[in-house]
């Protein structure tokens, strides 16, 4: 072993690299099973409601539904802009 080999990070192979990259999608998968199909459209259009009032990045909204057996709670975050040059 030489001294380089020690600073170096051992690469890991590609079968898993493949496993842990297919884990993530199949989570990501399960996790909107639940979901209602109008849930993407209703973001969109909530979306552009706000977005005709004040210029926000998309990047900064977070969608969230929570169902319980007697109810479901849709949530959204939206990181507005401090500054009024922004706001339309």
């Amino acid at each position: 072993m030489s001294l380089l080999d020690y600073f170096r990070t051992p690469k890991k192979n590609t079968a898993s690299l493949a496993k842990e990259r297919l884990q993530i999608i199949v989570a990501h998968e399960r996790s909107k099973r639940g979901t209602p199909s109008y849930l993407p459209q209703m973001q969109k259009e909530i979306l552009a409601v706000i977005s005709k009032y004040v210029d926000i990045d998309k990047e900064q909204v977070k969608v969230n539904l929570d169902k319980n057996d007697q109810v479901s709670v849709l949530e959204l975050n939206v990181t507005l802009p401090d500054n009024e040059s922004q706001i339309r």
